[in-house]
């Protein structure tokens, strides 16, 4: 069975990862008068990239989730990162 995409709630809009060819996406819906409505990608998740890589990456995406500090960094204990980066690597099949 594969998953081919997850939406997670996030503190101020929902997440939306996606699988590909080669991994998944990390995105958000933007709206914007020239556009419309568009997914704004956040990160691309390669399986072949290394694990430190794809930490950094959910690190990102883990500001969309939960938030952000007052120094700018994702509002999240490491675990609760963790937590994001096993969500997305269900879906990049990793």
């Amino acid at each position: 069975m594969k998953i081919k995409h997850i939406v997670i709630e996030g503190s101020e809009e929902d997440i939306t990862v996606r699988a590909t060819n080669d991994g998944a996406t990390a995105s958000v819906v933007r709206m914007s008068r020239a556009q419309g409505r568009f997914d704004k990608v956040i990160a691309e998740f390669r399986r072949d990239e290394s694990r430190e890589a794809r930490y950094a990456k959910a690190a990102e995406v883990a500001k969309h989730v939960y938030g952000r500090d007052a120094w700018g960094q994702a509002a999240a204990t490491n675990s609760m990162v963790h937590d994001v980066l096993n969500e997305i690597e269900r879906i990049a099949g990793s």
